[in-house]
């Protein structure tokens, strides 16, 4: 062999020396492994080695510190299907006022209700309401409202504060012991509660807006003039 082939064989042997090695450290460097701790939160991915999701906070131990001042911002999200002044029109969606208290599906001046959400039965209480309002579809499959859900508890917990102060007036439930287990309760919210995780994104209606507008509860007025305790606030 002449030193001409010699060296066209030393640099192609150089060559591949040279691609194994940058291999080898490609691998090293950009390995596929997950890392310990993801650099961001993915919906819907538990991080390794993890127990699963917290457990839902009952709608009871939030009650107690909610501001129904901020549940009435939230709720500007609904008067596009609602109003919730006492005598109000049914828009899109039903007159809201004393709705906490009352048969589901009843009621509102004979306002045309889903018979998916005719089938729940029961009245609205606070649990149910914290349901519904975390995701209507999977409250009521076949539900006519399209509002798709609130996902942060803090929210639904304003709300539906300030819901109960529009005519319903109802005593808030004591909120449960720390570490208490979850009482035996409707399967049906204990289900809407965990399969709507990760999947309640706020969505804007783009209804035409109900005639009327938020107002507060006259009689909320008149016990006040009248020296009643109010509501408690946090």
């Amino acid at each position: 062999m002449d030193d001409r082939s010699n060296t066209i064989f030393g640099w192609v042997l150089a060559g591949a020396g040279v691609a194994l090695g940058l291999s080898i450290v490609g691998s090293q460097v950009f390995h596929g492994e997950r890392p310990e701790k993801m650099g961001y939160a993915i919906e819907g991915v538990e991080e390794a080695g993890g127990g699963g999701a917290a457990a839902e906070v009952p709608i009871a131990a939030l009650l107690g510190s909610a501001d129904p001042a901020k549940g009435a911002e939230v709720f500007k999200k609904c008067a596009a299907c609602h109003t919730i002044n006492q005598g109000g029109a049914n828009g899109i969606g039903p007159n809201l006022y004393a709705t906490l208290g009352e048969g589901i599906a009843q009621g509102k001046g004979g306002f045309a209700f889903s018979d998916a959400l005719k089938s729940v039965g029961g009245t609205w209480d606070f649990d149910k309401m914290n349901a519904w309002l975390t995701s209507p579809r999977k409250f009521a499959n076949g539900t006519k409202m399209t509002f798709a859900g609130l996902g942060n508890p803090q929210d639904r917990a304003n709300v539906i504060a300030y819901l109960n102060q529009q005519g319903s007036n109802l005593p808030l439930p004591a909120a449960p012991a720390a570490g208490a287990a979850p009482a035996a309760g409707d399967q049906a919210v204990a289900n809407v509660t965990e399969s709507a995780k990760g999947d309640t994104a706020d969505l804007s209606n783009t209804g035409t807006p109900a005639s009327g507008a938020p107002s507060v509860d006259p009689a909320a007025k008149d016990n006040k003039a009248l020296g009643a305790e109010p509501p408690a606030k946090p």
